[in-house]
């Protein structure tokens, strides 16, 4: 028996995607829920993951594209595109000759970059769709869409000077069940057990054979090797660990890895937006301060982490600082939903003399705020609270010298504005 739909905030981005441009490409990890939305606001289906109709449609998409494109009404779906990825130009082509705007839907678990180009025969060269062709990220539920956050503090609200306290009340150890359960449609309002397993069926495919799938980024079979890159990635999670430190992690663990198979294997897992890491914060400075590029570590649901090291939410509690760590990573997955939805942009900062903020969300018209996420220590709040005071004293941005707001998200259960003038907000009550 079909779940009942969960209404996604990436619904009201696909409607307006759908009157402004001629298609929207949504990519995205497998399992978060694509095809389930995408139908909802197409009229038209090409279904390429069903087999039965699978070789007809990439025949009829190598012999008659016209005619595939030109199949029903439109929205027209084509789920699992990159099955038949040569089709590009020819969808690009039709976008111009039919005109108007929300004439295809497209979706994908892996970049078009891995898919079976030699289906059609050759290789043509790949025209561009900008001004035709959107790309957007549909990411698994944040707390918000799943029910687990009141919703009570807005981000466009703080953006606007706008704040109430509020209270939540989710505890520490519900936050370290949300982190193992992750934000898998499947997994919603289920039974502990049966929800906690998604994420690991999700892993097992994934280092059994989903890694080795990808056509342009060869790996010998291997899922004990795979397992192994995994979790030393996860033990670095919510860090900017460099590469060597993570091969180094490896080695430890009893793999010793090579350059190049190492970047394949992060190759591979971005291509199937398995790892999404946050982008440094570069800002337009009038001062001199040197920035640090590096990215920091984060998979696209912490959920993936804790498959990848064996923890369980009971289990959490015998090491606080990856628990914080993995909670800072849920709450970069829901800041990132949440800035979608708004048209914002999220980043991370850190300097040379290693000040950082864990987050910093950049909005449309340029303004800026910079959040720390602390788990719970009273301590440790108030000192991310006073840094954050005097980083943003620090930062002087040419065109936005001060930010709008500064922000803890903790898993405390009141929401604040503190001594210091900084929004002290439980994950659990933040939504757009």
């Amino acid at each position: 028996m079909e779940k009942e739909y969960i209404n996604r905030l990436f619904d009201e981005e696909i409607e307006f995607y759908l009157k402004t441009v001629g298609a929207i490409q949504i990519v995205g990890p497998k399992w978060c829920g694509k095809s389930r939305t995408a139908k909802r606001h197409a009229k038209t289906v090409i279904d390429l993951m069903k087999k039965k109709t699978r070789d007809q449609y990439v025949e009829l998409a190598k012999k008659a594209p016209d005619v595939l494109l030109n199949s029903g009404d439109r929205p027209i779906l084509i789920d699992e595109w990159q099955i038949i990825s040569f089709i590009w130009n020819s969808i690009k082509e039709a976008v111009d000759e039919n005109g108007g705007f929300g004439q295809y839907i497209l979706t994908g678990s892996v970049t078009d970059n891995t898919t079976m180009n030699s289906l059609a025969g050759e290789e043509n060269e790949k025209h561009t769709g900008t001004g035709r062709i959107i790309k957007k990220t549909m990411r698994p539920l944040s707390l918000y869409e799943s029910g687990d956050s009141t919703g009570n503090i807005s981000i466009s609200a703080l953006e606007n000077g706008l704040f109430d306290s509020a209270i939540c009340q989710k505890t520490i150890s519900d936050y370290s069940y949300l982190i193992c359960r992750g934000g898998w449609p499947l997994a919603i309002d289920d039974d502990k057990d049966v929800a906690l397993q998604q994420v690991k069926t999700f892993y097992n495919g994934l280092t059994e054979e989903d890694l080795f799938s990808l056509k342009d980024v060869p790996l010998r079979k291997d899922p004990q090797r795979a397992r192994r890159v995994l979790r030393a990635y996860a033990r670095n999670v919510s860090t900017q660990a460099s590469n060597e430190s993570i091969k180094a992690d490896i080695k430890e663990n009893g793999d010793e890895i090579d350059k190049d198979t190492f970047s394949k294997f992060l190759l591979a897992l971005q291509r199937l937006y398995v790892v999404e890491e946050l982008d440094a914060w570069n800002p337009n400075l009038r001062s001199k301060t040197a920035i640090r590029e590096k990215n920091t570590r984060h998979f696209v649901d912490p959920s993936i982490a804790t498959a990848a090291l064996g923890i369980s939410p009971e289990s959490m509690f015998s090491d606080m600082r990856t628990f914080g760590l993995l909670f800072e990573s849920l709450a970069i997955r829901d800041l990132r939903i949440y800035c979608d939805t708004i048209d914002a942009e999220l980043f991370h900062y850190r300097d040379k003399a290693e000040r950082e903020a864990d987050a910093v969300i950049v909005f449309k018209d340029g303004s800026w705020a910079l959040v720390e996420v602390k788990l719970g220590d009273e301590e440790e709040i108030k000192n991310a609270s006073k840094k954050l005071v005097e980083l943003a004293a620090d930062i002087d941005s040419k065109e936005h010298p001060k930010p709008v707001f500064l922000m803890v998200i903790t898993g405390t259960n009141v929401a604040i504005k503190d001594e210091n003038d900084v929004y002290i907000v439980p994950l659990g009550c933040l939504r757009p």
